[in-house]
């Protein structure tokens, strides 16, 4: 991402142009406890530098609980995927709700029946809220992509930045041929920050693969990866069917030790998102 002036988001965070930069963030902070504990676990003791909380959840009051200043964002969550284990808005928001009390289980369900003045009111009440509980929200990303993928749900997503000056996560520049429309233009318009780069693991793979081989691949400037980490719990295993890769994400983060030899002979500099929100509010 460069500014107008020509200067690198690396340059505006006090680094060289060609310098690379990583931010791991954990997912699904307060989507229980065993997230709860994945996530601190691996920003206190392993690699991880960012992570975001999910506040409709469940463990979400247990995770402001257990805060202790990490930089730590907003999961602006419009979904409920699982089928055992159901949350739903904070707001009163009756297109937000499927058959069964819970937010829609899939993106596409979301996006056909959500009234998006409802969508607005809920995410701005989740940010709020998650102020209001003492964190110092850092950034913003989107569970599912939900409010990156779509028009209408992309203006709800850039007005909570500029609104209260966050920075982003956003899909990578080749993404929006997918979803039709300049996001990460309208974004730098506005001032928001947002990475250069961001790598998506794939579907049914862990997070290991991805950061071993982004490592030696990383191009110049900030990327996100993101990770879900959480402990090995009977809790887990019961509602995600996905609990093997959520477990094996956190001992990867936080106990693997060639983990961080790979970062040191890559030459990967580690941030946050801190760093970029600074940075955005430094103008």
């Amino acid at each position: 991402m460069a500014t107008d002036t020509g200067t690198t988001l690396a340059e505006r965070l006090g680094y060289g142009p060609d310098e690379r930069l990583l931010i791991i963030n954990c997912d699904d902070l307060g989507s229980s406890q065993s997230a709860n504990e994945g996530c601190y676990q691996s920003l206190r003791e392993g690699v991880a530098t960012s992570a975001t909380l999910m506040v409709p959840c469940p463990w979400a009051r247990h995770a402001a609980q257990q805060y202790l200043g990490e930089p730590i964002g907003v999961h602006l969550t419009l979904n409920c995927e699982y089928d055992l284990y159901r949350w739903g808005p904070i707001t009163r928001a009756p297109s937000l709700l499927d058959g069964d009390g819970g937010l829609p289980r899939t993106v596409e369900d979301a996006w056909e029946h959500a009234d998006v003045d409802e969508v607005r009111r809920e995410c701005r009440s989740q940010l709020e809220r998650a102020i209001l509980w003492g964190f110092d929200i850092t950034h913003l990303d989107s569970h599912m992509g939900t409010l990156q993928l779509r028009p209408e749900f992309f203006d709800v997503y850039l007005e909570l930045a500029v609104d209260f000056a966050l920075p982003l996560r956003l899909s990578g520049a080749s993404s929006e041929r997918y979803i039709g429309f300049p996001a990460r233009a309208l974004a730098a318009d506005e001032g928001v920050v947002f990475p250069d780069h961001l790598v998506v693991p794939p579907t049914g793979q862990g997070s290991r693969r991805s950061i071993e081989k982004l490592l030696f691949e990383l191009r110049p400037g900030v990327t996100e990866v993101f990770a879900h980490p959480a402990i090995d719990t009977p809790e887990l295993r019961a509602f995600a069917p996905d609990w093997s890769l959520r477990v094996d994400d956190h001992h990867f983060l936080t106990h693997d030790s060639g983990l961080r030899k790979l970062i040191d002979r890559a030459g990967v500099t580690l941030i946050s998102y801190r760093e970029l929100r600074d940075a955005m509010r430094a103008g």
